[in-house]
């Protein structure tokens, strides 16, 4: 078995995600859409594997916009149609934060910037806790989605949804992803500018995320399981 980690940017390593996922006997494929010298200059070209060469995919976060079809569209477009393609094949995809927002505009919802950014620790309500638990999540977004339509909302709070199932796609809002070196390295890559801007202490936030880091990695591996059994397998699906 094979999982498809897709990072955006070089700044979102996977953590506990691809961790699980060798847990439960996959191998582990990661690969980076814009390498760290295009990083102030994202538009480049990538070319998508087949997504039937892989059990799942796992499309990660990103900086910029899923809706930004100017400043990213050389492979914004084609990994649109990608994910569509992995839909058609029967293909499970775990979308997170972009990932998610993502599979939102590929199956007919749409992406758009929020009211305000979400960013730190946030409890959701959950309408399946057995899948998406209340948390608390790390939040780091500027945009949200429309839910498609079909697919199920199992997951919101009063600012914006924050998961849904269609057919074998699970799209989360959050990022379960997160591990102190990985906050570290958006802090230190103009995150703390963000953080401030937001009213935020950077360093207070990253103390709290050394204090969640267990906890969290525990949510990150229910997740995962529960993807794995519920979503992946055809078990629950959105209509």
């Amino acid at each position: 078995m094979r999982v498809l980690i897709l990072q955006h940017d070089h700044l979102s390593p996977p953590g506990p995600i691809a961790e699980h996922f060798a847990h439960h006997g996959y191998a582990v494929v990661e690969q980076v859409v814009v390498p760290a010298d295009r990083f102030g200059e994202p538009n480049v070209s990538f070319e998508f594997p087949d997504p039937t060469q892989f059990d799942v995919l796992v499309p990660m976060g990103a900086p910029w916009g899923a809706w930004d079809d100017e400043r990213i569209g050389n492979w914004l477009a084609p990994e649109i149609e990608w994910l569509r393609t992995a839909d058609r094949e029967g293909v499970p995809v775990l979308g997170i934060c972009f990932g998610g927002q993502l599979l939102a505009r590929v199956h007919g919802g749409s992406v758009a910037p929020a009211p305000r950014p979400e960013i730190g620790w946030a409890s959701i309500w959950t309408q399946r806790p057995d899948i998406v638990s209340a948390g608390p999540w790390f939040q780091f977004h500027y945009d949200r989605w429309t839910v498609p339509p079909g697919a199920q909302e199992i997951a919101r709070n009063s600012l914006a949804s924050q998961a849904f199932i269609l057919r074998r796609n699970l799209a989360v809002q959050f990022h379960p992803e997160l591990t102190p070196a990985g906050l570290m390295g958006w802090i230190e890559n103009n995150g703390r500018a963000l953080i401030e801007a937001d009213g935020q202490d950077p360093d207070v936030l990253y103390q709290h995320m050394l204090a969640e880091q267990e906890d969290a990695a525990a949510r990150a591996r229910h997740l995962v399981d529960a993807f794995l059994a519920q979503v992946a397998s055809g078990a629950v699906a959105g209509t």
